[in-house]
């Protein structure tokens, strides 16, 4: 039986919260339960609509897949997303230039079905350690992995939130995806950037390994990242067998 928990927060310094997530531990579609976390780019609301509308059109999707597939399920709605998204922007000039991240998530018989475009993430945490499955489609993120940036550079480089894919920002879109062997005892967290950018993965860990309810843990998280700064939305989601 899983336990989750999602909480979504403004941050200490923007106007409005362009995130948005999903929950449903209850089944999908063919999928058994879902979860989606999207950040969403674009002036004044453009953001913000930007992420309800994927993530709404990826429940819708993927709740009307003939597919039994969980990555080509994924595959197909966040493709419908893109679509909906460049169609909505090319008919309101407000809305032009608007895009989001998504990371997308459902937990199977021992296995972790996930997708991702952007830079939101999924990692699995354990007393192991913690572990990000989802790879950042970022400019900082690429240098990093050609060698041209150090990972503690990339960290606080000017330049670290210019994503290299967005869902709407091209006509199609192309996600990574991952199938995942999972434990019972893994902890699986769903976050954007306004959480990662606040704090080092081991500060994460720490907070995951403090024996709380999944309430308190998810609410604490959200805590350190406004303490440490808050300078944007976060958004969390947690995932306990």
């Amino acid at each position: 039986m899983l336990k989750t928990f999602s909480v979504t927060n403004i941050g200490r310094k923007r106007r409005m919260n362009q995130d948005y997530v999903y929950s449903s531990e209850q089944p999908v579609g063919r999928l058994p339960n879902l979860f989606v976390v999207a950040d969403g780019m674009g002036g004044h609301n453009a953001g913000d609509y930007a992420s309800r509308t994927a993530v709404e059109t990826i429940v819708e999707k993927i709740a009307d897949s003939p597919e039994s597939d969980p990555l080509r399920i994924f595959e197909h709605a966040i493709q419908a997303a893109n679509t909906r998204i460049r169609e909505l922007a090319a008919a309101a000039r407000e809305l032009e230039g608007m895009g989001t991240t998504v990371v997308a998530a459902c937990v199977g018989e021992g296995v972790l079905y996930v997708a991702n475009v952007g830079d939101s993430r999924l990692y699995v945490v354990n007393r192991s350690g913690i572990r990000q499955i989802t790879r950042d489609h970022s400019w900082v993120e690429e240098m990093v992995r050609r060698g041209g940036l150090g990972r503690a550079e990339a960290r606080n480089h000017p330049d670290k939130n210019i994503i290299t894919r967005a869902v709407g920002a091209e006509d199609t879109v192309k996600a990574d995806f991952f199938s995942v062997p999972i434990e019972k005892e893994d902890e699986i967290l769903m976050c954007t950037d306004g959480l990662t950018n606040m704090l080092e993965d081991e500060q994460i860990r720490m907070i995951l390994g403090g024996g709380r309810d999944i309430v308190e843990k998810a609410q604490e998280l959200v805590n350190a990242a406004n303490e440490n700064g808050g300078r944007d939305n976060i958004s969390v989601i947690l995932i306990e067998g």
